[in-house]
């Protein structure tokens, strides 16, 4: 059969329609602007109207007589007066056109005088980082032009600088990391504190753009995100840095967030996950979260190394397998964890060998999530048991082909109790609260593009996915429900999420090791 071409009308709709749209648009302007007298005219004798009929409902009754009778002689006068009504009209027009202006106050152009003031300031703050005594026609000098050296600028409502290009020479060292340093807290300070700033070099033409940024949103709940299975939403960041945007609730309205979104699964370069911040900082809170969302589409195994019970809500759920405080516990579901994932390679690579898709039981995703490892280290090492982070390493090496997923969070003050190859496996890195730049650099692998604050609100921080940039990051309100600190709403709002309860409260009790024995035979033959 031959293919018959589309009809026209539907080949180039698109064109046509955006064609139409355009004309119509230059016919609306160009009638504007034709037009603007007589809507000047119109306007104005509307005001009139409306000034004339204020006057007469202004003007008491017993005087009213009087202004007819005074109207109409007017009127009379300039009746009989040679080329009266035509002077009567010419003025009538001429007083409509000036009460018909456009009274909105021009906007200024250029900066103000505190504006002014502000930018000289930070010209002359510049001075000395950004001039050479050997320059002969030097671009920043003390009581030169800001003019030359600011090529934009934009304020906010308070007169603070929002945004502002810089130009600087050539042979300022802006390759090297202190030097950048340097004039990235001098503007922070005199641009104002208490705000996060963006700082995007180009090295090739030798300028700076400082952006001020706006505050990410915390009053994001935990609710159901729109992602497919293996995704999962660490958050929300900037607009401009990612190109996906998600419908979130708030309350009776919706509003599209960009979210940083996390794939896991047999396809994902950064199959596992390190979280770090200070104490109150939001790591748990971002676990719950994981962990909440991992229940959709697979078993979640829960370990705690605090012992603060943040996770009682999940204990006896389905898809948790276990909730662990205890480090008897935690190292049974530890070991458990590994022969786990041992079996799933097993039987995956027999299924490939035999030319059949996976098991079932292979397919669904396996989660360990692990708070704050720091004590139980400590608590082997007193005991003389082995670390458990040792029991990670299969899952951590083998986890992303047996579709199994690790999750460790651990306070920036006990980072040294985590292990090497647990920081060599999780290239998926979070870092929350009030963190110093060495801080940020030494756990995300490169230092962030804006200026961390000294005050962060629960959940804030930054992530940084694989070699992927720096990404600001706000964690969605996910709080212990059974927390009495919680509001309703967040607790209703998390309390909608768990799924039901498949048996008691207690945390769940792990197989023995010995009952793994067929697993290790296995092992053994292959």
């Amino acid at each position: 059969m031959v293919r018959r071409p589309l009809p026209r009308i539907l080949s180039n709709g698109t064109a046509q329609l955006a064609r139409s749209r355009e004309l119509a648009r230059t016919a609306a302007d160009n009638a504007t602007d034709v037009l603007h007298p007589l809507i000047t005219v119109t306007r104005g004798l509307r005001r009139l109207a409306s000034a004339g009929r204020r006057k007469w409902a202004e003007t008491p009754k017993d005087k009213r007589g009087p202004l007819l009778f005074l109207v109409a002689s007017v009127v009379l006068v300039v009746a009989l007066v040679p080329y009266g009504p035509l002077l009567a009209v010419i003025t009538l027009m001429a007083a409509s056109a000036w009460h018909g202006r456009d009274r909105t106050p021009p906007t200024p152009e250029g900066p103000d005088e505190s504006q002014t003031q502000r930018l000289q300031s930070l010209y002359e703050a510049l001075v000395p980082y950004f001039s050479a005594a050997e320059d002969p026609a030097p671009l920043y000098a003390h009581g030169g032009e800001w003019e030359k050296a600011f090529l934009s600028h934009e304020f906010d409502e308070a007169g603070r600088v929002r945004q502002l290009l810089i130009r600087y020479p050539a042979y300022f060292p802006d390759g090297e990391p202190g030097a950048r340093a340097r004039i990235e807290y001098l503007l922070t300070a005199k641009s104002g504190r208490g705000r996060e700033y963006h700082f995007a070099w180009d090295e090739e033409g030798n300028r700076l753009t400082v952006t001020a940024l706006a505050p990410l949103p915390t009053d994001i709940a935990a609710q159901r995100f729109v992602t497919s299975p293996g995704e999962t939403v660490l958050g929300f960041t900037d607009p401009s840095e990612v190109q996906r945007t998600l419908p979130l609730t708030y309350g009776e309205e919706q509003r599209d967030v960009p979210p940083v979104v996390w794939r896991t699964g047999a396809r994902s370069t950064e199959p596992h996950l390190l979280v770090m911040g200070r104490p109150g900082s939001g790591t748990s809170t971002l676990l719950r979260s994981v962990a909440l969302q991992a229940l959709q589409y697979g078993d979640v195994l829960i370990i705690e190394g605090g012992g603060t019970g943040e996770y009682a809500c999940l204990s006896g759920r389905d898809g948790v397998l276990a909730v662990e405080c205890g480090l008897a516990g935690a190292l049974a579901s530890l070991e458990w964890a590994a022969h786990e994932t041992e079996r799933r390679l097993i039987a995956v690579n027999r299924a490939r060998q035999a030319g059949h898709p996976p098991p079932d039981d292979c397919r669904r995703p396996l989660w360990i999530l692990l708070d704050r490892p720091g004590p139980f280290v400590h608590l082997a090492s007193a005991n003389g048991h082995k670390d458990p982070q040792t029991l990670l390493q299969t899952p951590l090496r083998h986890g992303r082909a047996a579709n199994v997923t690790v999750v460790v969070a651990e306070h920036l003050d006990s980072t040294d109790a985590v292990s090497e190859a647990l920081r060599q496996h999780t290239r998926a890195r979070v870092v929350l609260g009030p963190a110093l730049p060495d801080e940020l650099e030494a756990a995300l692998g490169a230092p962030p593009h804006t200026t961390p604050l000294a005050h962060m609100p629960p959940g804030r921080g930054y992530a940084r996915l694989g070699h992927g940039p720096v990404l600001r990051l706000q964690v969605p309100s996910t709080p212990d429900p059974y927390d009495d600190a919680t509001s309703d709403t967040d607790r209703q709002a998390v309390l909608d999420l768990l799924p039901p309860r498949s048996g008691p409260s207690e945390p769940a009790e792990q197989p023995d090791p010995v009952e793994a024995a067929p697993m290790e035979v296995a092992v053994s033959e292959a």
